[in-house]
């Protein structure tokens, strides 16, 4: 009898636990389901599209190498931010136009996305390119009408203001004919046009505010000439190749943005195998009106641009410029961080353009 009633209390027992795994088995497996069922709505929740390209154009006012190296990380930066504001990019390429109008013409074309462009670039291809963002630089300690006063305080050094422009600088260079320039203007002397007319120029393309557009209104505006009139013009496809030139004394005179010769300083003397600094060789003639900053515009004929993205993008890019491997990127172009831009900031730039075309239809 006690066999039996021992048999019995443990098969009951046996069917007990049985019972137990089963239920805690269903509960794992009821569980599971229920997180799967979780996960996938979290991701339905998330609601990411995906681009499987986005391009960046950039103008070469660096050498192109230089650009292409220096913005690599800002493939992966702008991934991670763009994934946070609802976008899941697969590949961004970034390209350096062979100058800076094959970069508007692409954003045109809707064959690039979105362009690094100087406000010149833009208001030239406004009709197929939206400024989103403008950057931002820091100021410089010289912001005188009077080269002489950027003689006197040299070098010229950043500051910690941020200035939403910048100027566009005439440089004199080592050769007889520039440091001829240069010490009858360090004397206080009056420039004529026929003292300019006798150097050698460097310019830009025709879209570039610092390089082209402000010195051709800069002439207009004290001779009553454009580039045009100019007897000797080389245009350069970088600054680099420009102050290359400069430095081996092919070229006298250079149109370039205020802080270029902190920027190729240290080439001067490695590079161009110049024996002084840069400073000491080197001094302005002239100084342009202030420039608007550079644009971050985007394509309105791409395929993928919308309203959405535009404003996803204008996010990313300020957020990229307020972090350390984000300025590092941005400081390629001395930029320093973005805000937002209208059409309209760009009126003054689209004056200049149209003097500048008519100067230059004479």
């Amino acid at each position: 009898m006690k066999k039996y009633i021992m048999f019995a209390t443990t098969f009951l027992l046996a069917m007990f636990l049985v019972a137990c795994g089963d239920a805690s088995t269903e509960n794992q497996k009821s569980d599971g389901a229920t997180d799967a069922t979780d996960n996938s709505e979290t991701e339905e929740a998330s609601g990411n599209k995906t681009l499987e390209k986005l391009s960046i154009g950039f103008v070469p006012s660096r050498d192109p190498q230089e650009i292409i190296t220096a913005t690599d990380p800002l493939k992966d930066l702008l991934k991670t931010e763009l994934a946070s504001l609802g976008y899941d990019v697969k590949n961004i390429d970034i390209t350096v136009g062979t100058n800076y109008e094959a970069v508007g013409e692409a954003l045109s074309a809707g064959t690039t996305d979105i362009g690094f462009i100087p406000g010149g670039t833009y208001v030239l291809y406004d009709d197929g390119a939206e400024v989103i963002l403008t950057a931002t630089r820091a100021g410089l300690n010289n912001d005188s009408d009077n080269p002489v006063d950027w003689n006197k305080n040299e070098p010229t050094e950043a500051t910690t203001e941020q200035a939403i422009s910048y100027r566009g600088i005439l440089i004199a260079g080592p050769s007889k004919k520039g440091q001829e320039l240069a010490a009858k203007v360090n004397k206080g002397e009056a420039l004529t046009f026929e003292d300019l007319d006798g150097a050698n120029w460097n310019v830009m393309s025709s879209s570039s505010p610092a390089g082209y557009i402000y010195p051709a209104l800069w002439l207009q505006e004290n001779f009553n000439k454009t580039i045009t009139d100019l007897s000797k013009v080389v245009q350069a496809d970088s600054y680099g190749t420009a102050f290359a030139r400069l430095a081996a004394e092919q070229t006298d005179l250079l149109v370039t943005f205020a802080d270029a010769r902190r920027d190729y300083a240290e080439a001067w003397t490695s590079e161009y195998n110049r024996q002084a600094d840069i400073w000491a060789e080197t001094d302005l003639i002239g100084v342009m009106p202030a420039i608007y900053n550079d644009t971050i515009s985007v394509s309105k004929n791409s395929e993928i641009m919308d309203d959405e993205l535009k404003k996803a993008l204008q996010q990313a890019f300020i957020n990229i410029g307020k972090t350390k491997e984000g300025k590092e990127v941005i400081a390629v172009y001395s930029h320093e961080g973005y805000q937002e831009a209208k059409d309209s900031d760009y009126d003054n730039e689209r004056k200049a353009q149209e003097i500048v075309q008519k100067l230059g239809s004479k």
